[in-house]
């Protein structure tokens, strides 16, 4: 058995899975390539079948997004590190090799991220993860390469390799016995965020979430859920406050929520104010989900939660009201 995973969950992705797909087999010789298809009612099962012959197909009895869907999948694979890849990723030769060296070198790093170009441009960077990923004190992701929706070029200023606070699902490296620890992604987010959920849990437990710039992979982005659709903002506002909740310091945790609480009202009026109503009433619905969350979610937090999680107090000020839009070390 190889030591490494590929690993692609699929769910009606048939055209992604015959654009994408060849190159992670032909770049991919020191894994073992897996699909997890989320009972899809399309021709992927067709498809990987005549086409991909030499991957291995693990079948779901329904779709259960994102975050479980992998949960489902991954108790049937055993090789010692996963790598998660989305269906519209593009993949280079010899990337899983600087990744794997890293594990060796690193026994106490848990989670990886390769460097994410984005597909249709490949001379920048891509949105979901770029360069290596951090959160603000009110749990705002950000990225090196990317802040809010300014993206940087990339001119080879993240090339290196550093310690993270979280990597992108979008290709997401983890070790098995420390994803097995954390019982896997929270199924609760269904999708978006759960990856950052996930690497706020290892890094309570002392694990280390590295970024390697030697490894590079590219990413369509929005595929599966486009930025305009009401669904993605819902889902990203309500497993926001999901994850705050699960994971901030209790000494922080009424603050911090009330304020991130503050901070969503303001954008829901800024969509209202761009006439995207759907998107303000996703808000609210977020929000009204959160509540029926609650008490679940309390149920989930650890006793060992670290206090320095955050790179900056406020993001948000940094990039609207001092007009910083290109990540700086100093933040």
């Amino acid at each position: 058995m190889k030591k490494i995973a590929v690993v692609i969950l699929n769910w009606n992705g048939a055209k992604l899975l015959k654009e994408f797909l060849p190159s992670v087999v032909n770049y991919s010789q020191e894994a073992t390539v897996y699909v997890i298809d989320n009972a899809s009612t399309d021709d992927s099962l067709l498809v990987l079948k005549e086409e991909f012959p030499s991957v291995q197909l693990i079948q779901n009895k329904a779709n259960y997004g994102f975050a479980q869907g992998y949960n489902e999948g991954l108790q049937c694979i055993e090789e010692e590190i996963y790598c998660l890849v989305n269906s519209d990723i593009e993949v280079t030769e010899n990337w899983l090799i600087p990744i794997l060296s890293l594990f060796d070198k690193n026994p106490n790093t848990a989670i990886i991220q390769p460097k994410i170009l984005d597909y249709k441009n490949k001379a920048y960077y891509e949105y979901a993860g770029a360069g290596g990923g951090f959160i603000d004190k009110f749990g705002y992701p950000f990225c090196r390469g990317r802040i809010f929706d300014t993206i940087e070029k990339d001119n080879g200023q993240y090339d290196d390799t550093l310690p993270v606070f979280w990597a992108s699902g979008a290709c997401f490296f983890i070790r098995k016995e420390v994803y097995r620890e954390l019982n896997g992604f929270d199924a609760d987010f269904f999708a978006h965020q759960e990856e950052i959920d996930l690497c706020w849990r290892s890094f309570n437990r002392n694990y280390n979430t590295f970024y390697c710039g030697l490894s590079t992979v590219y990413h369509l982005g929005g595929a599966t859920l486009a930025t305009s659709n009401p669904k993605k903002t819902f889902l990203n506002f309500r497993n926001s406050l999901v994850m705050l909740t699960k994971n901030l310091p209790s000494n922080q945790l009424i603050i911090i929520i009330v304020g991130r609480m503050i901070l969503d009202g303001i954008a829901g009026i800024q969509f209202l104010v761009k006439g995207k109503f759907n998107h303000t009433f996703a808000i609210l619905k977020a929000h009204f989900s959160f509540y029926a969350l609650l008490i679940k979610t309390l149920r989930k937090r650890e006793i060992k939660i670290k206090t320095n999680y955050y790179k900056i107090n406020t993001i948000v000020y940094t990039y609207f009201v001092k007009n910083c839009t290109i990540f700086d070390n100093k933040f």
